[in-house]
């Protein structure tokens, strides 16, 4: 998406960056997103590919072409992207944790072209669909005890 998003879409995209974290067994502190004009998403994930033992592996996605598995550098160049992961540039979230179960597991990886589910500046429900990710209840969670920290 080229231009700004409405505020229910910035949310939508927290919320479902959020679940996707969740389901993957990633804690509050291990993903990010950024909601501007080219919006992006971070997943750092627990384990390694067994194709690359010594990388840590996050997912990354983008509004064109969705969720993406990769590995470090040990510099500060971009990750390696060694998959794209579901047929969706918003996948439900316990697919793509499917996706990285078996990623994890071992399944072939090859280097991917990017799937362009989206043509840049489209007009394609994307933000509506975020939004609905928005208007999601949260889980309810048991308050911590007083005193606990």
């Amino acid at each position: 998406m080229d231009k700004q998003w409405p505020e229910s879409a910035a949310r939508g995209l927290r919320r479902y960056v959020q679940l996707v974290a969740e389901v993957v067994g990633s804690g509050p502190s291990a993903w990010c997103c950024e909601v501007d004009a080219r919006p992006t998403a971070y997943i750092a994930i627990e384990g390694r590919l067994p194709r690359y033992p010594g990388r840590d592996v996050a997912l990354l996605w983008d509004a064109r072409n969705g969720w993406a598995a990769g590995i470090e550098t040990a510099s500060t160049e971009d990750l390696i992207i060694v998959a794209y992961l579901g047929n969706d540039v918003l996948p439900a979230p316990r697919l793509i944790a499917r996706h990285v179960d078996e990623l994890l597991a071992g399944a072939l990886v090859e280097v991917p072209e990017p799937p362009y589910f989206r043509i840049r500046g489209a007009d394609d429900g994307l933000g509506e669909r975020l939004a609905d990710y928005a208007a999601r209840p949260q889980p309810w969670k048991m308050p911590r005890p007083v005193g606990s920290a």
